[in-house]
């Protein structure tokens, strides 16, 4: 079944696709499967229009089902478990929809997001889709800097943020970073909607509305009909200079395939609670938290908190046990930190997860004995699957709800219906089985793919086009093998995947080098048991600067800290006599990273090893 569908959707791309999109609820229905006029453009749906709210919520209540559960926050940092019915979702969504339009956002304008894992950031981002408004989500964890960047960039018309963020007994203050971000940034929003938390209440100034006293006193509003090649959102991926590139994703293309992708990679419908562990300021939580189970009709988790990392080890299975869960998402980090506190599994056996179905992983490599260790213990397949911001669903994955296909440890599957996955050579060849290799995509690229960066087509064009003729080029390599399996071996350019957050390490970089006593830099990504990737440093100091190392390390790392976030995770800076270079003067980053990866210098565990560290330190100083 499965290689059917797939060659289906290769050479019958238009038929294949406008059947799918019969599944969604459109204004005017679409005649246009693939618009290939303007390439590399590829648009979607072209003559088609709908509203995406509308599919996530309005036609669930209009078909009889608005008391069913749209909707479970779960947030052990407050003590709150809550359920909302998609018709609550509906009068939420549709009333603070009318307080945006009240502070004059319309049709086209964007509107920044800066919110806390809580209900109200998924009411404002399906507001956003009802008016026909572009929303982008930042990731709170985000500094000042980052979120100025962005602000700069998308020019919205309204912010919407929290008062605070909860990370375990900590209160993050959201509204000092949004002040001190709007005084970096050279736009300025109409006004600021913040969300008051009792853990942390904010000031208000003269241009800031209460959440509450805005939906309090707007009235509902209907859903407005957007072009299907109209964007729904703007999402901030690293680039590997600093400054982040901002991911488009289109109205129709994108309902269409996460629509497509719940029953039949997922194997999830409407009578199924889906877990994406994971935020809102990520891909996963835009399209596997919000979009694709509300297109679907699924009951959806919102969890508030770290689920492992926590002094209840058995976090992950409480919520399981408690909702029902049938289909868990997330990031192999997070069954490595379980692994790490509980090596046995004593805690699963204690919950009654029944219900659970399988478990999805994905955001980085899938190390075999991970994947040994969760499938012993859950006895539920588990399956690693692989996609970007950029493609905003899956892209190579066991797609269980077509059929059932043996799981390879290493391996991410098979290439998605839709996507045509190749393995190139640096000519651009595609080579053989077992053979490694750039991982490339042909072009076009299936719906709910990027079709541009926002304002930067020439960016698009340059950063996934240009290496070779006809490919997306995704940024990873890896090979296949003889029987079409894909293997994902990591990052070909200097973005690293911390933890499933990618990176850049230009902008660490980029902290780095304001330091007054540094004279170069450079942030590679390194291995880590834990979490996939993390970042380490190295600066060679200014000719007569004496000051202790440790010192200027320790500042350093506060720096990224405050510019970047905690998120960056840099925490170890080595202090070098120089770094390694080309004659043109080029830093070989790819030679410092093949040293940290060699057998002689490798890090099996953690980069705090101190004599790994010394070891790694004289090898670079030799070069």
């Amino acid at each position: 079944m499965y290689r059917d569908t797939y060659r289906r959707s290769l050479e019958e791309r238009d038929a294949f696709w406008l059947e799918a999109a019969n599944s969604i609820d459109w204004t005017v229905e679409p005649t246009v499967g693939l618009d290939d006029t303007n390439p590399p453009f590829y648009r979607w749906f072209v003559d088609g229009e709908l509203n995406t709210c509308f599919n996530a919520v309005d036609r669930h209540v209009r078909s009889g089902n608005g008391d069913k559960t749209a909707l479970i926050y779960d947030s052990p940092v407050t003590g709150v478990v809550e359920s909302y019915s998609y018709s609550r979702i509906l009068d939420l969504v549709s009333r603070f929809a009318g307080g945006l339009s009240s502070l004059g956002v319309e049709k086209g304008d964007r509107v920044v997001i800066y919110m806390p894992m809580v209900p109200e950031a998924v009411v404002a981002m399906l507001a956003c889709a009802r008016l026909g408004a572009v929303h982008s989500v930042v990731f709170g964890g985000f500094a000042p800097k980052e979120l100025a960047i962005r602000i700069n960039d998308a020019e919205p018309t309204v912010i919407v943020a929290g008062s605070c963020g909860i990370e375990g007994d900590r209160v993050i203050e959201y509204k000092p970073l949004l002040d001190s971000a709007l005084e970096l940034s050279t736009h300025q929003p109409r006004a600021n909607v913040i969300f008051q938390r009792p853990q942390g209440v904010a000031s208000m100034s003269e241009m800031d509305v209460d959440w509450n006293d805005l939906i309090s006193g707007s009235a509902p509003i209907e859903c407005v009909s957007v072009k299907a090649t109209d964007p729904l959102y703007i999402l901030y991926t690293s680039g590997t200079t600093a400054i982040p590139k901002g991911v488009v994703r289109d109205n129709g293309g994108h309902a269409v395939a996460l629509h497509w992708s719940m029953p039949n990679i997922y194997d999830s419908h409407t009578e199924d609670v889906y877990w994406a562990a994971s935020d809102v300021g990520w891909v996963v939580g835009h399209s596997y938290i919000v979009y694709g189970p509300l297109l679907s009709g699924c009951t959806t988790v919102l969890y508030e908190g770290k689920p492992v990392g926590t002094p209840d080890p058995g976090a992950f299975w409480r919520v399981i046990e408690q909702h029902g869960v049938t289909t868990l998402f997330c990031a192999p980090t997070a069954f490595r930190a379980i692994k790490r506190e509980d090596p046995d599994g004593e805690f699963a056996p204690r919950y009654d997860l029944s219900s659970l179905r399988s478990l999805f992983l994905a955001g980085e490599r899938l190390d075999p004995d991970t994947y040994h260790w969760a499938k012993d213990l859950l006895g539920v397949p588990v399956i690693d699957h692989w996609w970007q911001t950029e493609s905003g669903w899956p892209i190579v994955a066991n797609p269980i709800g077509i059929e059932e296909m043996m799981v390879k440890p290493g391996s991410a599957s098979v290439p998605v219906p839709g996507y045509d996955v190749q393995i190139l050579d640096a000519d651009g060849s595609e080579v053989g089985p077992n053979t490694d290799g750039l991982v490339a995509i042909r072009l076009p690229l299936p719906p709910g793919t990027l079709p541009t960066l926002w304002g930067d087509d020439d960016r698009f064009i340059s950063s996934y086009l240009d290496t070779f003729d006809g490919y997306y080029l995704s940024g990873d390599g890896g090979h296949k093998d003889e029987d079409g399996y894909v293997y994902i071996m990591g990052r070909v350019d200097d973005v690293i995947n911390v933890a499933g957050h990618r990176l850049s390490t230009g902008t660490m970089e980029e902290v780095l080098a304001d330091h007054p006593d540094v004279a170069e830099c450079a942030v590679i990504g390194v291995h880590d048991e834990l979490k996939g990737q993390i970042p380490l440093g190295f600066v060679v100091k200014k000719s007569g600067v004496n000051r202790d190392d440790q010192e200027i390390t320790d500042e350093l790392v506060q720096m990224v800290r405050d510019q970047v976030g905690a998120v960056a995770s840099l925490k170890r800076i080595l202090v070098v006599n120089r770094l390694p270079k080309t004659r043109s003067g080029k830093v070989l980053r790819r030679t410092m990273r093949s040293i940290v990866a060699g057998s002689e210098y490798s890090i099996p565990s953690t980069i705090d090893d101190p004599a790994i560290l010394d070891e790694l330190e004289a090898a670079i100083h030799s070069l």
